[in-house]
């Protein structure tokens, strides 16, 4: 070996990048949650993004597809951003007092809910005092978690939290918080990839 050669055999392997997790429950939506991984995927590499639950038993989500989740809330690492998709099983997920702690301890976070996933920020008190959007059906029941102001159908960035109807805005959300861990630039590259063009 020369002197001028790097010898790599013994360096410790690269530190992991950031990470994004996303809370699963039973009735998640799976477009959401897709959209969410691709987008975290695309941005941050393998890994970037980690489904989280209190279990890592399979879940069904809101489409009948069976998933597990890559990490139980006590072995994750620290996140550097939240995504939280919607689903019919939001409103039961969203009293988990394990979920409500977690989002609680994580509210200054890069935070992206989707649909009913907005139920989950407004249990868990980070809504309080901010300005949402959401799906229609959900703005009275938005109301009630003191938040300063609701634009019930609409996308809505408070801050670091972004709040979004149901479905393929949860692609708006994704990119608010890749842009946030990854920057502008790792977000915009992955907008492009996935052909979107915001308006």
């Amino acid at each position: 070996m020369t002197p001028d050669a790097v010898d790599t055999a013994g360096a410790a392997p690269p530190e992991p990048g950031p990470v994004v997790a996303i809370p699963v429950y039973a009735g998640v939506s799976e477009l959401e949650l897709g959209v969410m991984m691709t987008v975290c995927r695309l941005c941050g590499g393998e890994g970037a993004a980690l489904t989280v639950n209190r279990s890592r038993a399979s879940i069904v989500t809101a489409g009948g597809l069976v998933s597990t989740p890559h990490v139980l809330y006590a072995a994750l690492p620290e996140p550097a951003g939240l995504l939280l998709p919607g689903g019919p099983g939001a409103a039961r997920a969203s009293r988990d007092p394990l979920l409500r702690a977690f989002l609680a301890a994580h509210a200054a976070l890069p935070t992206g809910a989707v649909g009913s996933g907005t139920l989950l920020c407004g249990e868990a008190g980070t809504l309080t005092g901010r300005v949402v959007g959401g799906p229609a059906e959900l703005g009275d029941t938005l109301w009630g978690f003191g938040v300063a102001g609701v634009q019930a159908g609409q996308v809505v960035t408070d801050g670091g939290l972004m709040t979004t109807p149901s479905g393929l805005p949860a692609l708006q959300a994704a990119l608010h918080v890749a842009a946030r861990v990854w920057g502008e630039a790792a977000a915009a590259q992955a907008a492009d990839q996935i052909g979107y063009r915001p308006a």
